[in-house]
């Protein structure tokens, strides 16, 4: 029986923290060549480091793609995050961009031909996690982890706070009693700044929005309200350290509260499951928690390299379950096709809708009117009342 009482943190960092201008770069790119082609193929990676952006990977388009125009969307990422630092800058940075042909190998595995469906784009494992503890059918700490981060970009992009810079994180540790959280023991932010600015100036700026963010009296104990606990941070992204497509998987899911089958999202065209079944996983989770048919619940696929059909389908309600997981099992491989082209129609992912979700987490957002976070959509949840 799993445990009603714990403590538990999650994190999240900023768009502007490297890896994540990283992903951005990455899926800007996916974005790119999907916009221009819905069939096209991408796995591409990002590496950035003091004024250097160098991408590598696999491309295929049926539609040619200028180099000039692969650069400048990536600049345009980066000047939208808003580095304009000396060690960082949007304009002067030097690009080298190695992306080449998609290999013919995994092209013949992976393409629809004759009688043979589209298959998986690699082997693994997915998983997808709904919870009934916040309004998002998310986990409640790394929920408020992105919220404080993305109010604290907002304030800084509209020139409320400019003492910020963009790089952060931030880490929010909740009590739970009876498996709910209760309340907030310790928060922690690092947020890049102005020079100038000591770091009881900084703590200042940055306890109204935590202040707002989390629900009212879950402040945490002075003591345990950390602000840049190392003193300044002020050279930070890409020149302060290092960033690389696809190293926060747990920041981009559910900061830890649930399994993760390891494979990064950004960077990666819809055919690639580690990206669409994780996506599936989680509209399918999401819609059984606001059926009612569990509290928790954890939805695991798996796929072969070049093969359509998913070689399982697991479901676990964590033990608050109000119907038996194998009969839900059972209903979701009739109402979801879980293959990936199947996976790709049903959620309209053949498009440029990437950019958006490679900061403040993939899920637990708001479904756009052209598509974007398809995956929060709850359209089974009438089906899946019928089996209460």
């Amino acid at each position: 029986m799993s445990r009603k009482s714990y403590i538990f943190t999650s994190e999240s960092v900023s768009e502007g923290h490297p890896d994540k201008v990283c992903d951005r770069i990455s899926d800007a790119v996916v974005d790119l060549y999907l916009g221009r082609d819905p069939e096209a193929r991408v796995a591409c990676e990002t590496l950035t480091t003091t004024n250097r952006i160098v991408l590598a990977g696999e491309v295929r388009s049926a539609n040619q793609v200028h180099p000039d125009e692969v650069e400048g969307v990536a600049r345009a990422a980066v000047r939208d995050i808003g580095y304009e630092q000396d060690g960082f800058h949007w304009r002067k940075l030097d690009f080298s961009n190695f992306l080449h042909e998609q290999s013919v190998d995994i092209a013949r595995g992976v393409d629809a031909s004759g009688n043979k469906d589209e298959g998986a784009g690699d082997q693994g494992i997915m998983f997808g996690y709904a919870t009934d503890e916040t309004p998002e059918l998310m986990p409640a700490p790394i929920t408020y982890s992105h919220q404080i981060l993305k109010e604290m970009a907002r304030q800084r992009k509209t020139g409320l706070r400019p003492e910020f810079e963009p790089d952060a994180k931030s880490q929010v540790t909740l009590r739970y009693e009876n498996g709910q959280p209760v309340g907030v023991t310790s928060v922690v932010v690092s947020t890049q700044h102005k020079a100038g600015f000591s770091p009881e100036d900084v703590r200042e700026l940055v306890r109204p929005i935590v202040a707002d963010i989390l629900p009212e009296g879950w402040f945490p104990p002075e003591a345990e309200f950390y602000v840049n606990p190392t003193g300044n941070f002020v050279i930070g992204g890409p020149d302060g350290d290092a960033g690389l497509t696809g190293r926060k998987i747990i920041v981009d899911t559910y900061g830890g509260a649930a399994p993760h089958g390891g494979g990064a999202f950004s960077g990666k065209d819809p055919t690639k499951v580690d990206r669409s079944a994780a996506y599936a996983c989680r509209w399918l989770a999401k819609n059984v928690v606001a059926a009612g048919l569990a509290q928790k619940c954890t939805i695991q696929v798996a796929y072969a390299i070049g093969v359509s059909k998913p070689l399982s389908l697991y479901v676990d309600f964590h033990g608050t379950g109000r119907v038996n997981e194998v009969r839900v099992e059972d209903a979701l491989k009739q109402m979801a096709d879980l293959s990936p082209r199947g996976i790709r129609e049903q959620l309209g992912l053949s498009r440029p809708i990437y950019a958006r979700t490679s900061a403040y987490g993939h899920f637990g957002r708001q479904s756009d009117d052209d598509g974007g976070f398809s995956w929060e959509k709850l359209d089974l949840v009438d089906q899946l009342k019928t089996l209460t």
